[in-house]
């Protein structure tokens, strides 16, 4: 059986100014196919915002993707995704365990779960039950320093072989443009998650959001 198309995953920028930002995502969702939006906010140190940052953020932009029937995932904070009516979480290594965020999200909640380079961890992940594993950074990302961390740059084949082993979709991130995105999806990306590739494309957002389409076009 051939596998679905691969989608598009929005990711925020880490800082946003709401009122400006708002209008510019209500454009993009109707750029083209998005399955999700994750909001991931960061100080500019890389450090988490405060509750109240995050309690705002999700006010004003969870029910514009939702509108647009796109999922919701807050990055981080299973409690806060459960307490602001969000579709799931998206966790890290060094964030709440997996067991404790389905704890406190449910069953039917996305759950997600960041693994780098490590097949084990991606394994460990979706035996457990996750939604889908992410594996990157693929390619040098803004977002993120992985410079000092050579276990996150994984290569496309890991994406292949999980096609091959396990059932839970892939997510490929870090540093992914349209001018990049096909490797990954060609190797099994289920997923694209974009930030800066969206949001600081030459063109502007609505452009990369058409240009990813055209990428997966190839797969429909």
């Amino acid at each position: 059986m051939s596998r679905p198309a691969p989608r598009l995953y929005l990711i925020t920028p880490p800082q946003v100014e709401l009122e400006a930002f708002a209008p510019t995502l209500e454009e993009t969702l109707q750029a083209g196919d998005i399955a999700c939006l994750q909001i991931r906010l960061k100080q500019p140190d890389g450090t988490p915002v405060d509750d109240d940052t995050i309690r705002r953020a999700v006010e004003v932009l969870c029910p514009l993707a939702q509108q647009h029937n796109v999922a919701v995932l807050l990055n981080d904070r299973p409690d806060l995704a459960r307490d602001l009516g969000c579709d799931g979480v998206h966790i890290g290594q060094n964030d709440v365990g997996y067991a404790q965020a389905r704890a406190l999200l449910g069953d039917r909640a996305i759950v997600g779960v960041t693994c780098h380079a490590s097949r084990h961890l991606a394994m460990l992940a979706g035996d457990a039950g996750a939604d889908y594993v992410a594996f990157g950074a693929f390619f040098d990302t803004t977002t993120k320093d992985v410079t000092k961390d050579t276990t996150a740059r994984p290569t496309p084949d890991i994406l292949t072989w999980w096609q091959e082993v396990m059932e839970p979709p892939c997510v490929a991130i870090g540093g992914v443009t349209p001018e990049n995105g096909d490797i990954l999806a060609a190797a099994g990306a289920d997923f694209l998650a974009v930030s800066s590739g969206v949001w600081q494309h030459r063109e502007g957002p609505v452009a990369a959001v058409r240009a990813f389409d055209k990428i997966f076009a190839a797969y429909r």
